[in-house]
């Protein structure tokens, strides 16, 4: 079942970073359909953290997606190299987003092998936010698109852990944000070669 925009209207990042993990998030490019379960996010609670970009109520053309309505996307390059996808979630002019960090290959293996020129069976394939977007060929054109509709989708198919299955640990490579770049913001499933631990 495609998760409903309501889903997305939850104030409570860190609860949907951690319930997303184990939902599917699903691609359609170009006729090509892939998806992968989602193993590993990251929470980012707005204004007052420091990790965000919009943290200081900052808003330029770039964030602007963020303090949307939760349930669309928002894409961002980084570093000049690597698209990275985030979940707007939360209500209008509270930025908050999850980043989605690694999948596990559900559906389209062929096509993300192509899009990754390495097989299946090798983690970096969708190990990564990085990893994700190109596996999924996630780019600029999906930035901004609805969580809901037929680009770009999570579906709810069941799967759940037990909360002794979920690792929490800091986010990666935010050592700018000071103390909270040490908060218990990431979520990841602990037995998925996907996630990191």
């Amino acid at each position: 079942m495609k998760l409903p925009k309501s889903y997305y209207l939850n104030t409570d990042v860190s609860l949907l970073a951690a319930d997303l993990l184990g939902k599917i998030l699903f691609t359609l490019k170009e006729g090509c359909l892939t998806a992968g379960i989602i193993v590993e996010t990251e929470a980012y609670f707005g204004i007052e953290d420091k990790a965000s970009h919009a943290y200081g109520s900052r808003r330029t053309a770039r964030t602007e997606i963020m303090y949307k309505e939760g349930g669309v996307a928002y894409v961002y390059l980084c570093y000049g190299i690597h698209y990275l996808l985030n979940v707007v979630t939360s209500v209008k002019d509270d930025p908050k987003c999850v980043l989605i960090r690694s999948i596990e290959p559900f559906e389209g293996l062929e096509i993300m092998e192509l899009r990754r020129n390495m097989p299946i069976t090798n983690k970096a394939i969708s190990s990564g936010p990085g990893s994700v977007c190109k596996s999924l060929g996630i780019d600029s054109s999906f930035n901004k698109t609805s969580l809901t509709e037929e680009h770009i989708w999570i579906e709810d198919r069941g799967i759940s852990y037990q909360p002794s299955q979920i690792g929490t640990a800091p986010r990666i490579g935010i050592a700018y944000a000071q103390e909270h770049a040490d908060l218990p913001l990431r979520f990841f499933v602990k037995d998925s070669k996907y996630s990191r631990k």
